[in-house]
């Protein structure tokens, strides 16, 4: 029952983690110089339409209260209207996280063999001259930031190898093609930033699992070294990168912005940068809660990870 325990106390963590950051969010909103209806009509409005509009969005209310009803309504899908366009906001998020997701995916499964192939050479020929090389490669790119990688890739494929479209332009009338043409620059700009992160990790973990017993012992029942890598050694070595892992997940919905902003690609992070420009904060809170959802729920899964794949667990 050690197991099921464990998992049960993680997720009523992650629970009250997300209610702390709800919090956080709401109430620093909440300290920003003036209110939403000032910001609605502007510096010349009138006292009474002001009051008038207070009242309308209830911002005479307390504001426990009106954290309540926003809290109530967050859990029920109602996030309510944009202060700018009047639309509904679930409206506006759908093709943003639509996209999002889309790009997302493109990257993680350009990730996966972009960090386990360059760990498995690194570690089955560590210390040579290949290792060295990976190792020097990983390092360039872990000390460039997204921006400038970004530029990179852009300039390498769009300018000096025209292969790619400058501009990651999608809409509802584009189709199958069309998205993975536009999202194949910035899912290879994740996916590098990625793997660059985890790759190091996960080279270092394979080398103490290699040095193990119960490895030596694989080999001496007569396995080949590339079941034993992949059976025996990839498995137990992947545990302690699961937590770079869920961080890249999270990365992959939060942290996007820069990426879909270097090559216009209308996603969640750049409704987040116009939303904060705009100062939309329905918008605002809706997109940060959704992001710190993601990122916590991500950490919950590689820690029911962990617990799942740790022998010793299972074994109770």
């Amino acid at each position: 029952m050690q197991i099921p325990r464990l998992i049960i106390e993680r997720i009523l963590l992650s629970i009250l983690t997300l209610l702390i950051v709800s919090l956080i969010i709401f109430f620093m909103l909440e300290i920003l110089p003036g209110d939403v209806a000032t910001r609605i009509l502007g510096r010349d409005a009138t006292p009474e339409s002001l009051a008038v509009l207070r009242e309308r969005l209830h911002l005479d209310a307390p504001a426990l209260l009106r954290y309540g009803a926003w809290l109530g309504n967050l859990l029920t899908g109602h996030l309510g209207n944009s202060l700018v366009s009047d639309r509904p906001i679930v409206v506006i998020l759908g093709p943003r996280i639509l996209n999002t997701v889309l790009l997302s995916v493109y990257a993680f499964i350009i990730y996966i063999p972009l960090t386990a192939i360059p760990a498995m050479i690194q570690a089955v020929r560590r210390d040579r001259a290949l290792d060295h090389g990976l190792s020097v490669l990983t390092l360039v790119l872990l000390s460039m930031p997204d921006f400038l990688l970004g530029t990179v890739l852009l300039i390498a494929f769009v300018i000096v190898v025209p292969l790619l479209p400058a501009m990651s332009v999608v809409d509802a009338t584009s189709g199958a093609g069309e998205y993975l043409r536009a999202m194949r620059l910035p899912a290879i700009t994740l996916a590098i930033v990625m793997a660059v992160y985890a790759v190091r990790m996960l080279r270092d973990n394979l080398i103490e699992v290699l040095d193990s017993d119960y490895v030596r012992m694989a080999e001496l029942k007569g396995l080949s070294p590339a079941r034993v890598l992949v059976r025996h050694a990839l498995p137990n070595a992947l545990v302690p990168t699961l937590n770079v892992t869920a961080l890249n997940l999270a990365y992959l919905v939060g942290g996007v912005v820069v990426v879909e902003k270097i090559f216009g690609y209308p996603g969640f992070g750049s409704l987040l940068v116009d939303a904060l420009q705009l100062r939309d904060l329905p918008v605002i809170e809706a997109t940060i809660m959704i992001a710190a959802s993601v990122y916590i729920v991500a950490n919950l899964l590689a820690d029911i990870g962990a617990i799942l794949l740790n022998p010793r667990l299972r074994q109770g």
